[in-house]
């Protein structure tokens, strides 16, 4: 059996890969890739031998051909490379190249080498636009209509899974991905970097910048259940899915003042004092368009992991520094 992750240079990638290596068979090798080449993972290097790290441009047709050949067909294809929020909003044709173009040219090297391939799409919350507050949206009840370039481009590539899936081309399934903290590694282009950043940071002794107000509500997910709930992606029956292949995954509402509370709470005063309020309207405008809280019944039924407090999510990441 083989897998394949692109986007895999990045903190959920790298980490996805370890979890792939540790749960399946000896026989399973793992591919990475990314625009640079990805480093095994720390916690996986007694498995680097069923590991293969690639360097490729997935803008490339060629690179992606050399990547994805019918004489070496994958049992699975993670796609989680992406240009995140605020980049896609700060480059528009970047984000057009590298989310839906390059994502469209691998689905379809896909079905012409490879047809009925499982894949697993990470898409986002983003999909969505603002709801009116209170509203607990769920996979039919709102539309999804985005306010950003990103989420724009998250929502077509969802539409393509599911028909490419309705004509048997692809095994698709897309998971909406909520905010994932406390993210270890250095901040990202996402405008929800952030949330990550005034946990992750204090602990490291070194300050972060709040750009939203902290009565601001997100709808987050801890990096440990991402992980379990992308490794069960795989497993889900096609049957599970229906006519339509977009499930939201579980998460947690969270205020951003609850963050820093359960901040102070666990890494005490001197790190809570390391967070900086400095507004950002461009920063904010994005992140007040995503709703904060969703109804993940339909993700449950499919046997995918709640999600851990706000509490214990910040125990695990700041149990590393014990």
């Amino acid at each position: 059996m083989s897998i394949l992750i692109t986007g895999a240079g990045g903190y959920v990638g790298q980490e996805l890969a370890a979890g792939l290596l540790a749960l399946t068979p000896a026989s399973t090798t793992v591919t990475i890739t990314d625009v640079n080449e990805p480093a095994i993972p720390a916690s996986a290097s007694q498995h680097a031998d069923r590991l293969k790290c690639v360097k490729a441009d997935l803008t490339s047709t060629k690179e992606v051909d050399e990547l994805i050949r019918a004489d070496s067909p994958f049992e699975t294809v993670y796609i989680l490379h992406g240009i995140m929020s605020s980049g896609s909003e700060a480059d528009f044709e970047l984000g057009m190249r590298v989310n839906l173009d390059a994502t469209r040219y691998i689905l379809d090297r896909l079905r012409v080498t490879m047809s009925g391939v499982k894949v697993v799409f990470t898409s986002s919350l983003a999909v969505y636009g603002p709801a009116p507050s209170g509203f607990i949206i769920n996979e039919t009840n709102f539309p999804p209509v985005p306010s950003s370039s990103y989420g724009s481009q998250k929502l077509i590539i969802e539409t393509l899974v599911t028909d490419y899936s309705r004509r048997g081309f692809i095994d698709g399934r897309s998971v909406r991905l909520p905010t994932v903290t406390v993210r270890a590694g250095a901040p990202t282009q996402a405008a929800s970097s952030f949330a990550s950043d005034i946990i992750r940071e204090p602990f490291h002794g070194r300050k972060a910048v709040l750009p939203v107000g902290k009565d601001t509500e997100l709808w987050i997910c801890s990096p440990g259940t991402i992980i379990k709930n992308l490794i069960h992606a795989r497993t889900v029956p096609r049957e599970a899915f229906g006519e339509s292949r977009s499930v939201n995954l579980p998460g947690l509402k969270v205020s951003v003042h609850q963050m820093l509370q359960a901040l102070q709470e666990i890494g005490g005063q001197e790190r809570r004092a390391l967070v900086e309020e400095k507004y950002d309207a461009a920063t904010d405008k994005i992140v007040q368009s995503w709703t904060p809280q969703f109804s993940t019944d339909r993700a449950f039924q499919m046997g995918f992991h709640a999600d851990v407090s706000m509490l214990e999510n910040i125990k695990q990441f700041a149990s590393s520094f014990v």
